[in-house]
């Protein structure tokens, strides 16, 4: 339908539409309006009917805004065939077209509390309400998936289609029926009603989605996006049987349509749309939970604190959600308000800050880490997602380049992962223009600033490049920042940025010198009183008397962790022993093996290393073992032994590490999700999805931490 030219074309277009300054703002609205219109069109082809978009949904209702204001300034310029006029359309020749039983409309889209509020007042002000008057609104989930409509005759499924157009939709009900969430049969007879349709979202796990994403590496084939478009892509794939492996389920959110036996209009037999989902969950249909994934509220103000409260837990939920609809609860009134051609009245999504966004990539940079191995980070256009300006996202290693075929110049999605790590999704090779360059992996060191070059290394079985030997310093630099983390030696008021301050100032070169600074010369420098000097004094002090499995970890020596360094320590009268240890010594060790060893053997054959051990412990540095380095007696017998347990809310007596740490002691051991292999959980106060999720399950044992405490 679009040519390659087309489609880098309209994508140029669309950025500067997006740009705040943008120089077609300053042409004629008539041009505007055009350019809208086209720019919306093929969006929505590309997001219907591809399922590949190459914008966020935030985007694009940037886009719609734009034309719905000009058109509602200037309504000359309003044609019937506008975008604006319609519901988005994503019908094929693919299935057959057919017919809602009532129009499947679009939503109205607010992005903050100021638009729900105005929102409110526009409704008050439309039935003649007081000011002072509370409207009761029910608040539910946005799922982020396929849209269905499911129609049941005399209680037995006979339909199930998309959303299409809003008036027809393709039909799709082999697909429906493999869907197990959605009943084949349902007793809607008891209540005298004999022919509805229903509207739901077709929706995949999260855990679901990666997985058919890991088997899709395994097979070679192209990764999924996103789960929306896998579930949407999934309706209409023509085979059931390869649908039913997609492990799609449907969440039902409203009922749309209702006759009884005589044909005559039902519906309003029900008082309240909340009314409506109550009879949908007792007839067997999965509806969000009342009280936790869906709320009555008595007033707009209540509905702001129940969206802003999911926003923050969005990440925890199962399956993926870009807001909340905002539905008038009372059916009366839902009439009154009535419809636009484009979405009803009554009803308003909020939607989230956006997780996924598109942006250029304009370069690669190098970062070297504390074992030397070498991270590309992409520089792309700045961009918002999820309330934060991303300019930079790590590339990890070469392979993640090749595996997804980046080039700079490409135009990327990019997501924020858990809201809180960039990661590009893919490049959008189909508007590329020709101009993008292949990005090439480094052969020598690209952070070395001298003139002795040093090559890169990549061992077997590794996936980083790293600098081996390194000549620059920027290692060790790594190494301090590393050495003083709160993982390692804990040592606070000597975070990143001081040690590298401390660093460019000559102050630091290596680990050693965190033990002998010179406190006279920091007191001099602007940021650093008495009292912060005694402060980072004491802090240091303190470090050295840590137990040895804390230093061992903190020499960056690579593959020792926490663990293997807790497993050395309970062996050791000194640290330098290790000095003199073979590899049949470490290996003898349970959980210790001949890869680790064989780094730590390494590290511990160079005399500069030795030299630096050595001098750290003439500053005061403790390098012999501790009561915390030496293992703990095993328990054999109690209500913990053997059982796996989490901590999830607000604890009162203790601390989530204090907790953590009784129960090791008492035989358990911790781990960090709610899944079949729990055995307990212990809840606190505002316990949330963990606690939701853990009673789904039905296997877990719940207990508060009064009663862990008493079984303690």
């Amino acid at each position: 339908m679009y040519s390659s030219e087309e489609q880098r074309s309209l994508v140029q277009t669309t950025k500067m539409y997006l740009t705040k300054d943008s120089p077609q703002k300053n042409q004629a609205l008539e041009d505007q309006v055009i350019d809208l219109r086209k720019l919306i069109e093929f969006h929505e082809y590309r997001y219907y009917i591809l399922n590949s978009p190459l914008i966020s949904d935030y985007e694009y209702d940037q886009l719609f805004k734009q034309l719905e204001h000009i058109e509602a300034d200037h309504p000359h310029l309003l044609r019937p065939d506008s975008p604006t006029q319609r519901v988005s359309d994503d019908l094929t020749s693919d299935f057959p077209s057919v017919a809602h039983l009532t129009p499947m409309l679009s939503l109205a889209n607010s992005y903050n509390a100021e638009d729900l509020k105005d929102w409110d007042e526009q409704l008050k002000r439309l039935w003649n309400i007081p000011e002072h008057v509370d409207i009761e609104y029910a608040v539910e989930p946005k799922f982020d998936g396929g849209s269905i409509a499911l129609v049941f005759e005399d209680d037995m499924l006979t339909r199930g289609a998309t959303r299409g157009n809003g008036t027809l939709g393709e039909e799709m009900t082999n697909n429906a029926r493999v869907i197990r969430s959605i009943p084949l049969r349902a007793a809607f007879s008891d209540v005298g009603l004999f022919r509805v349709e229903l509207r739901g979202e077709v929706v995949i796990r999260k855990d679901n989605f990666e997985k058919i994403n890991q088997q899709r590496a395994k097979d070679g084939l192209s990764l999924f996006a996103n789960a929306r478009n896998t579930a949407t892509g999934g309706l209409r794939m023509k085979d059931p049987k390869e649908v039913a492996k997609r492990g799609m389920e449907a969440f039902v959110y409203t009922l749309g349509f209702a006759q009884d036996k005589d044909g005559t209009e039902a519906i309003n037999q029900f008082k309240t749309h909340y009314e409506s989902l109550d009879l949908l969950h007792n007839l067997g249909f999965k509806v969000p939970l009342d009280g936790t994934e869906r709320k009555l509220c008595n007033n707009i103000s209540t509905v702001i604190e129940f969206c802003e409260s999911w926003e923050k837990r969005r990440e925890a939920y199962p399956y993926e959600v870009d807001g909340m609809v905002v539905k008038v609860n009372d059916r009366v009134l839902q009439e009154r308000a009535g419809y636009t051609a484009h979405h009803p009245r009554w009803a308003m999504a909020y939607k989230f800050k956006a997780k996924q966004a598109t942006s250029k990539l304009l370069q690669v940079t190098y970062q070297v880490g504390k074992v030397g191995s070498i991270t590309p980070v992409a520089k792309v256009e700045p961009v918002q997602l999820a309330g934060v300006t991303v300019s930079s996202v790590s590339l990890h290693n070469e392979d993640f380049i090749t595996s997804k075929d980046l080039r700079i110049g490409d135009t990327v999605l990019v997501e924020r992962a858990g809201d809180v790590i960039p990661y590009i999704v893919k490049a959008m090779d189909d508007v590329r223009d020709g101009s993008e360059e292949p990005i090439v992996f480094p052969v020598n060191c690209p952070i070395n600033d001298t003139d002795n070059p040093v090559e890169l290394v990549r061992e077997g079985g590794e996936a980083a490049w790293r600098c081996s030997s390194c000549v620059c310093g920027v290692q060790d630099l790594q190494k301090v920042i590393f050495h003083v983390s709160k993982s390692a030696m804990d040592i606070e008021g000597l975070g990143k940025s001081i040690v590298e301050r401390f660093y460019d100032l000559g102050l630091l070169r290596n680990i050693s010198d965190v033990y002998q600074l010179d406190y006279d010369q920091i007191r001099t420098l602007e940021g650093f009183g008495e009292k912060s000097v005694e402060n980072l004094k004491l802090s240091i002090d303190k470090a050295k008397h840590n137990p040895i499995h804390r230093l061992l970890h903190s020499l960056s020596i690579h593959h020792l962790g926490k663990k293997v360094s807790k497993l050395l320590s309970a062996e050791l009268d000194h640290v330098l022993d290790l000095a003199e240890w073979s590899l049949d010594d470490f290996t003898c060790i349970k959980d210790v093996g001949p890869v680790v060893a064989e780094k730590v053997i390494l590290y511990f054959s160079k005399p500069e290393h030795i030299a630096m051990l050595k001098k750290m412990e003439s500053l005061g540095v403790n390098l012999t073992q501790t009561e915390d380095d030496r293992p703990k007696a095993q328990v054999t017998d109690g209500p913990f032994v053997g059982k796996t347990i989490l901590f999830t809310g607000s604890l009162q007596t203790m601390s989530r590490k204090e907790a953590q740490a009784k129960a090791e002691a008492a035989g358990a051991k911790n781990i960090s999700a709610v899944s079949s292999n729990l055995n307990i959980l212990v809840v606190g106060e505002k316990a949330g999805s963990k606690l939701r999720k853990a009673e789904t399950l039905g296997t877990v044992h719940i207990m508060t931490e009064e009663a862990f405490l008493a079984l303690l």
